[in-house]
């Protein structure tokens, strides 16, 4: 039996058992956490994409692989939902048995953070766009998990993406090419706002051109398109942000991210490594 057909009846075994010691501990958290708001999740389905191999000693193979899972979301008598997520994990194979199996931890802080905020360039005539948010949720439904080639790939990647959702919507960039000044992606070069979690954040809060966003204080407020901004520790440095594109049936935000590629995350993200008990959120309507 090859690498991957042994991953995926490892999976089949351990997550169709839906017992608790069975499964890894993010997992395990993140349906602990989905059953302590009152649901329940008849099914966990996996999935593992095979990414590089390396050759260790003692006859050991080390294999890298995406984990994509699939939570069945059940709300109330009727309501259903699917939560996905996909994590980096490595199997180690000795003599090609799969002998243990464990997550690779993500990058949380952004690659590359500014010294200041990014200015809010002034314009002469206002900028104004209607937001297609029907436009910004297709896109972010369809790059959820994958790539756009149009854009770098960034190993931290989740302001890019909300950035390219939100362009998607029509949001108009402006700015280029001072990286320190609006919001903007150009000739592969960007601004600091387009693809710095803590840049974008300061820039929805503080631009009153083309793209702004409208603080509000709950996240039952927001409406698919609309972004949350995350500073895990509570320190001030925001590092996180995700873009809305559902809500549950007692009118919570789902959101779509990447980094961590995840669909129909519930909004707190208590589920996450990153998480503490200092976080701050930002809840941002856009276009109005």
């Amino acid at each position: 039996m090859g690498f991957g057909e042994q991953l995926q009846q490892y999976w089949y075994n351990h997550l169709d058992s839906n017992k608790e010691d069975r499964l890894p501990s993010w997992i395990s958290k993140k349906k602990q956490k989905l059953e302590s708001r009152g649901n329940k999740i008849p099914r966990i389905r996996g999935k593992g994409i095979i990414l590089d191999n390396h050759e260790a000693d003692n006859d050991e193979i080390k294999v890298d692989y995406k984990l994509g899972v699939t939570f069945f979301v059940k709300q109330g008598e009727t309501s259903y939902y699917h939560e996905e997520e996909e994590r980096i994990h490595r199997a180690i194979f000795y003599k090609d048995i799969l002998i243990e199996d464990e997550e690779i931890k993500p990058a949380v802080q952004e690659e590359t953070t500014p010294t200041i905020d990014p200015l809010v360039q002034e314009e002469s005539q206002p900028m104004r766009f209607e937001y297609d948010r029907r436009a910004a949720v297709q896109y972010a439904e369809r790059w959820w998990n994958d790539h756009n080639p149009a854009y770098k790939d960034f190993d931290v990647d989740c302001t890019n993406y909300v950035s390219q959702c939100l362009h998607a919507g029509g949001a108009p960039m402006r700015g280029a090419p001072n990286r320190g000044s609006g919001w903007w992606y150009e000739n592969n070069n960007w601004s600091y706002s387009w693809a710095v979690a803590h840049a974008l954040r300061w820039y929805l809060s503080g631009s009153n051109q083309g793209l702004k966003g409208k603080e509000v204080d709950d996240p039952k407020d927001l409406i698919p398109g609309d972004v949350i901004c995350y500073d895990f520790e509570g320190d001030g440095r925001w590092n996180h942000n995700t873009i809305v594109v559902e809500k549950d049936s007692n009118g919570m935000p789902l959101v779509n991210a990447h980094t961590t590629n995840s669909r129909h995350r519930y909004w707190s993200y208590e589920d996450s490594y990153a998480w503490t008990p200092d976080i701050k959120y930002k809840f941002f309507r856009i276009g109005e």
